[in-house]
């Protein structure tokens, strides 16, 4: 059943065109085509099972990691199909960084978490410079500032996520991606994260993959609902919350079922 996509205006930082994946023959995203525009916050939404997480882990290529994957269709970006023969996956991750929803810091200091990606990448400038401004830019500079020799596994977990973030910001992306990031914090380092995504998209595009619709309520600036693999409505975040044009949607966002 077709759903109810609005385009929205302007660049599009990235785009799905009739985006399928299954594993092992079962789908699990079908004929996806959207536009995520840039330098804006997308939520995608819906019950467990429906496709979010495959959908987001498609926009990076993380999915080629999972053997009973197969992907079909384009995700363009600067009107480049990254799923095409000559593209490096890695090169894909790099301008495209993810989070994912249990903070995962290496097992080293927090400066050498945060350098770790433009080592390996051959940076050649002020890596201090950088570190900083990474830390700056994941709202974490000011309470780690002092210890940046210690441990990263000894940060709370609100901060340990927020290092992951500075970590990703240091290879200078141009999008990023979260999944469920702040599912394991309690509320008060849930309010930072989502301080910090929509700070972020002053300079990023930033997709995130939610179960909490208040939260994608809060800070998205468009919303993908998405049901059995399908988005089912997809546009600006307080029209579908507020008047859904699809009955499935509403019934999803006011609890009848999901």
């Amino acid at each position: 059943m077709a759903g109810s996509i609005i385009t929205p205006p302007g660049e599009a930082a990235l785009e799905t065109r009739r985006l399928s994946v299954s594993y092992n023959g079962t789908p699990a995203v079908r004929q996806v085509s959207i536009r995520i525009p840039t330098r804006c916050v997308v939520a995608f939404i819906g019950p467990s099972g429906c496709g979010k997480s495959t959908l987001l882990r498609c926009l990076n290529r993380m999915n080629d990691l999972v053997p009973a994957a197969r992907i079909e269709g384009e995700v363009l970006f600067h009107d480049v199909n990254l799923y095409g023969p000559d593209v490096d996956p890695v090169e894909v991750r790099r301008r495209i960084g993810m989070v994912f929803q249990k903070p995962n810091p290496f097992p080293k200091s927090i400066y050498d978490n945060v350098a770790f990606g433009p080592r390996i990448n051959g940076y050649r400038g002020d890596m201090d410079e950088l570190v900083e401004r990474s830390l700056r830019a994941a709202a974490l500079w000011d309470e780690v500032a002092d210890r940046l020799g210690d441990s990263a596994l000894a940060l709370s977990g609100g901060q340990q996520q927020r290092l992951c973030i500075a970590r990703a910001l240091a290879v200078e992306p141009d999008i990023l991606l979260m999944d469920e990031p702040a599912s394991a914090l309690d509320p008060i380092a849930t309010q930072k994260i989502e301080d910090l995504i929509y700070d972020l998209k002053q300079k990023y595009t930033v997709v995130i993959v939610t179960h909490n619709m208040q939260q994608a309520a809060r800070v998205s600036d468009y919303t993908a609902f998405l049901y059995m693999g399908e988005v089912v409505e997809y546009g600006p975040t307080d029209e579908l919350f507020t008047n859904p044009r699809e009955e499935r949607t509403e019934a999803y966002i006011t609890g009848r079922f999901g």
